[in-house]
Parts: structure tokens; sequence; C-alpha cells
């Protein structure tokens, strides 16, 4: 079964998080200061908001389809037009899966009767402030078909264009299209190893090369070698750093903290995974500002690649994740061991280095 954030922290005796079995009345989420020369850190001041919950109905024999719908044509719109998940507000007294339940009935015609969370974000528009709860819906009965007269499409995920999405939609479809596992080579590697590492580290997981003892026409070799013999899909791989090499192969980056500051927007297109690494809040508001597609979060436990860093443990973690509007993978002292633990705190999945060695 389905472990539920308010269930894990239950059982380990944390208290619980705002948006636990959340209702309209209960919510609010970190302004964020966004006039010009305003500080990027969210400042934790808690603001009105409205909640609402969207459901992700998957077709799973259709090779994972997604269902969206297009939002009504209005002057006083400014997301007219576009495509996006089902669902909608939360009426006063409503929790999540009843208001999606009735969204899902109202907007589609199908009794909705099974849900999984997927993410959780806050997001502000001009003038309005909301708290999105993205979740699969896993069964329903019913043909899905428009009861209000809007377009409705299904996609694969390849498909979908976030372009023509609002952009508080962009990191669901991201947290849809990422898996669980995030592997981190080893530092040490040369590039025999390295391009062995890549074969073994699996194909259901997301792959970073973080070779700093390598320089680039080394790391060309391996990434040419590896890409041509393994036939490793080139969206499940990232270069640490290298923007430029990200670019050369068509492959994503993974940007370090320090390089937040230095970037003002997006380093890739959009078919080109860019992740980050944070520490803290502000980094985390920083990595969703360029548009990055996910975060690396840590360390939550001790580990013994960064001895010093004191481990912010799964709480902070979760209170970070809470406010983060991005899809967060936890790092530091973790493996795929502790999946369901992060899943459970909200987190996209886990990220590691040693844990993931085969």
């Amino acid at each position: 079964g389905i472990i539920t954030a308010e269930d894990w922290r239950n059982d380990v005796g944390l208290p619980p998080l705002p948006g636990d079995n959340a209702v309209v009345e209960q919510e609010a989420l970190p302004a964020i200061d966004d006039t010009p020369g305003g500080s990027s850190k969210a400042n934790f001041t808690r603001a009105a908001q409205t909640i609402i919950a969207a459901g992700l109905c998957v077709k799973a024999l259709d090779t994972g389809r997604v269902l969206l719908l297009q939002r009504s044509m209005s002057d006083d719109d400014p997301a007219a037009g576009t495509w996006e998940f089902p669902g909608g507000k939360l009426e006063p007294g409503e929790d999540i899966e009843r208001a999606l339940v009735r969204e899902l009935r109202e907007e589609l015609g199908i009794g909705a009767h099974a849900f999984a969370p997927l993410i959780s974000l806050p997001w502000r528009y001009p003038g309005k402030a909301i708290r999105l709860h993205a979740l699969r819906v896993t069964d329903w009965r019913g043909e899905p078909r428009a009861q209000e007269g809007h377009p409705l499409r299904w996609l694969s995920l390849d498909e979908i264009d976030i372009a023509e999405m609002p952009a508080a939609d962009r990191p669901i479809v991201a947290a849809l299209r990422l898996p669980p596992l995030y592997a981190i080579s080893p530092a040490a590697l040369k590039g025999d190893d390295a391009q062995a590492w890549l074969q073994s580290a699996g194909r259901d997981a997301l792959l970073q090369l973080r070779l700093p003892e390598i320089d680039r026409p080394t790391m060309r070799t391996v990434l040419r070698s590896t890409l041509d013999r393994f036939a490793i899909p080139r969206d499940h791989l990232l270069v640490n750093r290298d923007i430029e090499l990200a670019c050369e192969f068509g492959i994503g980056v993974h940007l370090r903290a320090a390089q937040l500051r230095e970037r003002q927007q997006r380093p890739l297109p959009d078919a080109q995974w860019v992740g980050a690494s944070c520490h803290d809040a502000q980094e985390l508001e920083l990595a969703a500002r360029i548009d990055a597609d996910f975060a690396v979060l840590g360390p939550v436990n001790p580990t013994a690649s960064h001895p010093d860093a004191a481990p912010m443990g799964w709480q902070r973690f979760a209170e970070l994740v809470f406010d983060a509007r991005l899809p967060v993978y936890a790092l530091g002292g973790v493996g795929p061991e502790d999946l369901d633990r992060a899943l459970a705190v909200g987190a996209q999945g886990v990220a590691g280095i040693g844990a993931f060695r085969k």
C-alpha cells in the first residue's frame, strides 16, 4: 500500500507538517519577494493562498499516456487556452482527495477512487498564491469525457509541451518524467571505470557523471564511447557542472550550488535535464527561478563522503521540500532502501554515490 507522509511521521514520532490532510482553511505558503532587487529567499511569512488539487489520469496499458484538459478562453484569465491537468479548488472543509473526486466527476464524468501522491508545491501568480497538490489517479470508473465542453487529449510524457501549460505545471511534468533513483558516479573513477559504472548503474535510474579528476577531452571520449557502445538513453544521463559538454552531447547537466548564484536563466533546452545541488531554502528557490527540473538536497544523514557536513535530518528535509517549487531528491547517507521514507516526506526519490554501487 501507499505510505503517506502523515503515516510515516506518526510512526517515527515526528510532528506533522503543514499540508498533512490539508483542508482549505488551514494552509499557506512562504511569501517570496518578487520585486526588482528583492531577496530570492523565501521569508517564510505565511500568506493566504488558494489550495488546488490536480488529478493525473494515466493510462497504464497505453504507454503511460496522461490526460490534459484545455482551459476556457477568457479575456481576464492569463492562462486561458493553456493545457493543464484536471482538478480545481478545494471547497471549505474539503480535504484533497474529496475535492479531487468531486472535480473529476464534474469535469470528466468519472468516479475516481484511488490516488497516489506525486508532488505538492507552492506557487505565486500576480495577485494570487496557490498550493498545488498533484496526485496520480490510479483507478477510476467510466471513460473520461469533457462534461463542460473543454477539449481533452491523451499524450505520452514525451509529447507534452510544457510551453503550452501553466507555469505551475512545469514541476509536475518533471516529477512525472523523473525516476525515483538518481545515481552519482564515484569521483575517483577513471575513463574505463567510468564506462563500466555507466553500464552497470542501471537503466531505471537517472545517472550523473561526476568525475573531477578527468579533464574535458577524456570526459568527451568517455561520453562518446559510452553513448555509442552501451546505448544509454541521453535523457537518463547528466554531466556534473560542464554546460558546454552537456550541449555538445545533448545530455543533462547537474549544476553546483555556486553556479545557481551565477545564472539568471536555464542553461539548456527543455528536452535536457537541469539538476542542482542545494543545501537550504535559498538555494532551492534559486534552482526554481532558473527553471531547473529538480534539485538534490542534503545531507539528510551523516555521510562518509562529507564527514564534516552537519546532517539536517528527515524532519528539516521535509520542511524544506514542503516549501520547494520543484522536485527534490534526498541526498547524503541515504540509498534505495530509504526510498519509501523519502517519498513519504515529499521527496521525488533518493540520490547517492556509495549506496548505489553494485
